[in-house]
């Protein structure tokens, strides 16, 4: 699992760099975000923008995600193509994860 981090005044911003998230791969996914998300950013996005496929053991591992980070972090989402972008509203996740349609302006530009 390919993931590319980045940390910015502002946010820690993760990029997938896998084009699914899905049962063979959650588990990797779970273990590299561990390591990722345990800095002192109070808000993480994450980039789905390369994601074109994600299946019901991704999304568990991207709640879970939100799960270790506890309730003073936030975990966002950004770029859901649209095939994960249904998962989400399907499963009414886009209830509970702020989700933007692009990386927000102010962590766009930096770095």
């Amino acid at each position: 699992m390919n993931l590319m981090a980045k940390l910015l005044p502002h946010a820690l911003v993760i990029h997938v760099l896998e084009d699914r998230i899905d049962a063979a791969g959650a588990i990797q996914f779970k273990e590299k975000m561990r390591g990722l998300v345990n800095g002192p950013s109070p808000i993480v996005i994450l980039d789905l923008s390369q994601v074109a496929f994600l299946d019901s053991s991704g999304l568990g591992a991207v709640v879970s995600v939100l799960k270790m980070m506890g309730p003073d972090r936030k975990l966002q989402l950004s770029g859901l193509t649209p095939t994960v972008e249904k998962v989400f509203r399907l499963t009414r996740m886009d209830t509970i994860f702020t989700i933007h349609r692009t990386l927000p302006e102010e962590v766009r530009h930096v770095g």
